[in-house]
């Protein structure tokens, strides 16, 4: 009698159930890295002299951004930031193992559920551009932005068509920061054709901000300072669904002690 009731309440039951999990990393992941390891073969005995040995020992072969082992004074979810390695994985020291963090894929569901939650307050906080810019698409790229600039203000963007071949944008989600603005419009413009116009608003709209968020999260190959590492992790322990990208992958997993011994 009443199935927008029914539906609202399975949607909303479902979400709280996987709200509920924010914070659950797979650990099947950690089991099945670790029952991959194999003995590593020996290399072969080297007939140098004890000089040549003792400096092989003396070798200091650090990770690319080592973190000086402070103390766990509190019992973080996602533990202390203590290396960053090949310039996109922080290893994280908890009180029962350690956790492993995609920096690029964490920050992308961060960025994006905050742009998510401005949207259903106040709305997104937007800046105007001090000199409207100019960005050059396809004549039917530019067709298909001007028919969704209501769409797209709901998203933080204001543009309007610039001819037959560019577009002008004049407003930014405050979020963006210093973001490839041009990037972000032309990948816009093709996921607006890949949905077509028989898709949700709601839905295209979380497709726009998931977009955005992917242009202006922390990327991977970029150096952080341990304040930075740890910014993040804490914002994680903050922020619903950051156990997951905005694809549906991972963003971290966890390693006990037991399963590292």
């Amino acid at each position: 009698r009443d199935s927008a009731l029914v539906r609202g309440l399975i949607v909303s039951s479902i979400r709280a159930a996987l709200a509920s999990k924010g914070m659950v990393s797979n650990t099947d992941m950690g089991r099945a890295t670790v029952s991959n390891f194999r003995p590593m073969p020996q290399p072969a005995a080297s007939h140098g002299g004890f000089a040549e040995r003792q400096a092989a020992f003396d070798m200091n072969m650090p990770l690319s951004a080592p973190v000086d082992e402070a103390p766990l004074t509190e019992d973080y979810p996602l533990g202390a930031a203590r290396a960053q390695f090949h310039d996109n994985y922080i290893v994280a020291q908890t009180k029962t193992g350690i956790v492993l963090v995609d920096q690029h894929a964490a920050h992308e569901r961060l960025v994006y559920e905050r742009l998510k939650r401005e949207r259903s307050g106040q709305g997104i906080a937007t800046q105007p551009l001090l000199v409207p810019q100019v960005v050059e698409l396809d004549a039917i790229d530019v067709e298909r932005l001007a028919g969704a600039q209501e769409l797209l203000a709901q998203s933080g963007l204001v543009l309007e068509a610039f001819g037959d071949g560019a577009v002008l944008l004049r407003e930014v989600p405050t979020a963006l920061g210093s973001a490839d603005v041009a990037g972000i419009i032309k990948d816009i413009a093709d996921e607006l054709a890949e949905l077509g116009d028989t898709t949700a608003v709601d839905e295209r709209i979380n497709h726009v901000l998931a977009t955005m968020a992917c242009h202006n999260s922390v990327r991977s190959g970029r150096k952080l300072k341990p304040d930075e590492m740890n910014a993040l992790l804490r914002e994680m322990e903050a922020t619903l669904r950051s156990g997951q990208c905005n694809h549906g992958r991972p963003t971290w997993a966890r390693f006990s002690l037991a399963e590292i011994d």
